[in-house]
């Protein structure tokens, strides 16, 4: 069965942005870039909330046609044009990309649908809405974290209204050059 990863970068103190949405603090450079890369590529359904998807959407679908693009920036853009997108929203009804599958209702029972076919490890990308919505569903089964050297004091937490325990067993820890470290947990739900 597949799983359902949370992608996230988190300040020590557990926050994955700032009180008003700000990312500037994450620290990513090319050898951070290339080890996600090696991952993310592997990886043949992304699942987004609403907003993190057309943030996405407007910065990748033409990100690899930018004169100064990256190597990262021409991968990435590759990989997201061809890769399954999962989007859970309370707005949207459809999509016109056809590679989009627009979730609004029935959550629980579409996406154990989805984790019944074949493929990969979901990425749950950024999307800290849906992060806390699924995890009040228990739907995400690991926690692929970054973990930025700063201590935010304010903003929007990983881990918002918990109602039960979760108990994590780490598969991975590594630790960057730019003082980034990994950490890589799979739910254990004592199966």
């Amino acid at each position: 069965m597949r799983k359902i990863i949370s992608f996230m970068h988190i300040s020590l103190d557990g926050f994955v942005a700032g009180p008003k949405g700000e990312m500037n603090w994450i620290k990513v450079d090319e050898p951070l870039f290339d080890y996600l890369g090696l991952r993310i590529g592997q990886t043949d359904l992304a699942m987004y909330g609403r907003v993190t998807h057309q943030m996405m959407d407007g910065y990748w679908t033409n990100a690899w046609k930018k004169p100064d693009a990256s190597k990262h920036d021409r991968e990435h853009a590759k990989w997201y044009q061809d890769v399954q997108k999962v989007v859970l929203s309370n707005t949207l009804t459809s999509s016109d990309e056809g590679k989009v599958k627009i979730i609004n209702n029935h959550i629980v029972s579409q996406i154990n649908d989805i984790k019944q076919q074949p493929g990969s490890d979901i990425l749950l990308f950024g999307s800290p809405s849906a992060t806390h919505s699924l995890m009040e569903m228990n739907l995400i089964d690991g926690y692929w974290l970054f973990v930025n050297p700063i201590v935010l004091g304010e903003g929007i937490p990983l881990f918002k209204n918990i109602q039960h325990k979760i108990n994590l067993k780490l598969l991975n820890t590594r630790k960057f050059n730019n003082e980034v470290v990994e950490l890589d947990y799979i739910v254990d739900r004592g199966e």
